[in-house]
This record gives C-alpha cells, structure tokens and sequence, in this order.
C-alpha cells in the first residue's frame, strides 16, 4: 500500500500547493493598485481620463491592445475591484460558446439576485471566431456584462466592427527598461520567498541585464529573476549571487517578439523595405535579422526583396533584379543559416544603389488607362499579316523594320492615334537610369526632351 498515496500525504499535498513558493513570482507580486503598475502612465497617472473614470467605479466594456506582459490582465483585476463586480476569466484559446453561455447565465443569476455586476476578462480575444464574438454583443449592449478583452493583436484586424464600436480601445505599451528594473528590486524587497535569508547580491547591472533581455515584458523579467534565485541558492546557498553570465545562460536565446501571422510580421517587412527605400544599410540589416530570428520564412523576405528590386531600384540599377535572383537561387541551395549571408549581401546592394520608382509609375499609368475602358485597335502596320489575305487588307503595310535602318532605329509611330499623347515611362536622370534617359532623348526628343 505503500505506493498509493494515503489521505495525509494528499491533503498535504493540497495544502502545499497554495503555498507562496509553489506560485510563480509574477503572481505573488502582482500589483494590487493602479500607482503598483508601471510603464503605462499615459493611461493611469493620477489626474487622467481613465483613471478618474476607473477610480470612479466606473468601467465601460474595453479592448486593452498591449505586447505580453505589459498588464492587461492585472489592470482588468484591478478594476473589477474598483467596480465592486463579480471577476470571471476565460481565454479564448480553449473557451467556446457553451463556455459563453454558461457565464451569461451565472451573470444573469448574480445580478438579479444578487445586484452585482460581471467583469468578463477574455484573454487573447483575437482568438475568438466571428460567431463567438457576435454572442458577446448582445450582452455587452444590454450591459448585462462589463467586457475586458485583452489581445496582442491590432483589434481592427482581429476584432468584430460590430464588438469594437461597443468597446473603448485601450492600448498599452511595453514596459520600459527603467520601470521593469524597479518591478525587479521591488519583488527582491517585498516577496517572502526572494527576500528569505541569506539576502541575494543582485547588482544594478544584473537588473539592467534582466530589463534588457526582456524587451517591454514584465511576466518574463520576472520569471527570469525567479529561476536566477533559484540557482544561485543552490549553487551557493551561504553567500548566493547573481551575476550577468548566470542571467544570460538562464535566459539562453532571447524571447523576439514576433509573429509570423500578425501584426509585426507585416511591421516588420514594411521597416526593411522603407529602410532599403531610405537608402540606410544599417537599419536594413537590423530589420532583416530581427525577422530572420524571430523565424520568418526567408523565401518570404527574398519574394519581397526581388519586388523592391523592380519597384524601388528598377532602371537605376537594372543588376539589382539579377542579384536578388540569384540570391533566391544561392538560398534555396545552401539553406540556413549560411544561406543568411546572402539575403544581408542584397539587402546592403538594394540599400546601397541608386533609386527611381519610373516602372512602378508607368505600371500605375498604363493600367488606369487600359482600365478606362478605351480599347483602340492595334495600327494596321503593327498588325501580323501572316497570310495573303490579310496583307491583302492593309495588315503590316508600311511597317519600317529599324535594322534596315542607320543605328538600328527609325521614327514610327508604335501607339494608337487615340493614346499617342500618353507618357507612361518616366525615367529618372540618376543612376543607370540616366544612360537609358539620354538616349532616349536623341530619339524622342518630343517627348523625353533634348539633351
């Protein structure tokens, strides 16, 4: 009987488990009031909008949009207490309708026979289909429930229209580093377990370290400093300390906030582009590798390297294009991460070369005049006239092949009468453009100018 569990063993299993130490730090030092959250004083410095309408008692149904780890949930807490309503919290991960449901109805119990309003926090609200966010809006409209959904999301993208007009957007940002180095030294301070003795040596750059790696997210900041205590007393259970190699082997690869199917993803790509656009290769690598570490699909970024190379370089620089072919082939042949090297020899060229947008422009141009609706039909001389027939009824008559011509070229009209007068091609007078804009001069100096 002996490998069974017996009652005693259980029951002090169970009372262990509330224990402080069997509960993340992150818990144990959440703050319980507004001045206890750092990092957001845009939205809870004394003296605010929100604030005054939260230290009211008051809270309409609200989207806080923030990174992880910035305080959503802890400020949905608070202010459930603030608004004296019942706390219910769900994710919408592993929550569906039925779940739903059965807090509308507890809600409607508890308000009927009880007066006390709900709170309902959904975490990752983005995560909720259309029909699971169309069954919160009745209730939030009859404000049977007070709504908090947090998201990581933009909530234009991943929200309802309908739910978020009945919702106040609150956008929270990530924590500074000085702020998360104060959440730090106050958990060393206030918690039980951390503050146990023999005290711990934490240095101002450790807590700097810590702050540093976290990148704006306190939960992280704290779980870090937790397992860096829990090495360092048992390493060194006299005189423990903590040091920036213990911080760095504990945090091992840094956490990049990125996702592949969100917002950033698209943030990002639109950083590397206008910085390449800028002409700064330093910036360009620095936005490439923060996609290439947080695990974009480098075929993703080449595809979007090879565009820019027609829309941003184009004729300034017509190698570019080749090279970004080439680079596409070079990675799909070596892979990562020596294919890497590649994609940051592009970035540095397409950053690096001369600009001009004229083939985008003229692309714009042509199509907005073929879309207009005007379809003239094709000169008679420009016309194949592969038969008799239809040499017979003016097909390809008079047509002037230029390579019987001096220079290879003569002057011919190539457009319909009906859009002669249409300039599409633009081109810029820099780059390897210029070359192709001079001669083009000498042969339509009507339309390109004189040199």
């Amino acid at each position: 009987m002996d490998q069974f569990i017996r009652p005693k063993d259980l029951f002090d299993f169970v009372e262990n488990s509330s224990k402080p130490e069997f509960q993340p730090l992150a818990d144990r030092v959440r703050p319980i009031t507004f001045d206890e959250i750092l990092g957001q004083s845009h939205i809870l410095e004394v003296g605010k909008p929100l604030r005054l309408l939260f230290e009211a008692g008051k809270c309409p149904s609200l989207i806080f949009w923030g990174p992880p780890g910035c305080g959503k949930t802890t400020l949905a807490r608070i202010l459930s207490g603030k608004t004296n309503a019942e706390f219910v919290q769900i994710s919408a991960v592993n929550s569906g309708i039925r779940d739903l449901n059965h807090v509308f109805d507890e809600a409607r119990i508890r308000r009927t026979h009880h007066g006390r309003k709900t709170l309902l926090f959904i975490d990752e609200i983005h995560r909720f289909n259309k029909a699971q966010q169309d069954a919160l809006l009745p209730q939030v409209e009859t404000g049977a429930i007070t709504l908090i959904g947090a998201t990581t999301e933009n909530p234009s993208f991943e929200v309802n229209s309908a739910l978020l007009s009945r919702c106040q957007v609150v956008v929270l940002n990530s924590v500074p580093e000085d702020a998360l180095s104060t959440i730090l030294k106050n958990a060393m301070q206030r918690d039980k377990v951390l503050s146990e003795k023999p005290d711990i040596a934490v240095s101002e750059e450790v807590f700097s370290r810590i702050s540093q790696l976290a990148a704006g997210d306190a939960r992280i900041s704290l779980n870090v400093l937790e397992s860096c205590c829990q090495v360092a007393r048992h390493f060194e259970p006299k005189s423990p300390k903590i040091s920036v190699e213990l911080v760095n082997e504990t945090f091992q690869s840094k956490a990049i906030r990125y996702d592949k199917g969100g917002e950033e993803h698209y943030n990002l790509i639109s950083a590397l582009h206008k910085s390449m656009r800028g002409s700064d290769p330093d910036a360009s690598i620095y936005w490439l590798y923060r996609m290439i570490e947080g695990g974009e699909d480098c075929r993703f970024i080449v595809r979007r390297m090879i565009r820019f190379a027609t829309e941003d370089v184009g004729m300034a620089d017509p190698f570019a294009l080749t090279l970004a072919m080439s680079v596409s082939q070079a990675f799909d042949y070596i892979g990562p991460p020596e294919g890497h090297l590649a994609l940051l020899e592009l970035a540095v060229y397409l950053s690096a070369c001369p600009k001009s947008n004229s083939l985008y422009k003229a692309e714009k141009k042509v199509l907005e005049e073929i879309r207009s609706g005007r379809e003239p039909s094709v000169p008679l001389h420009l016309r194949n006239a592969p038969t008799s027939l239809m040499k017979g009824m003016g097909y390809s008559n008079g047509y002037k092949y230029p390579h019987d011509f001096k220079s290879g070229f003569v002057r011919e009209r190539y457009l319909p009468e009906e859009v002669s007068n249409n300039r599409f091609y633009d081109p810029k007078p820099f780059g390897k453009e210029k070359i192709f804009l001079d001669r083009l001069r000498e042969l339509w100096p009507e339309r390109f100018g004189k040199k």
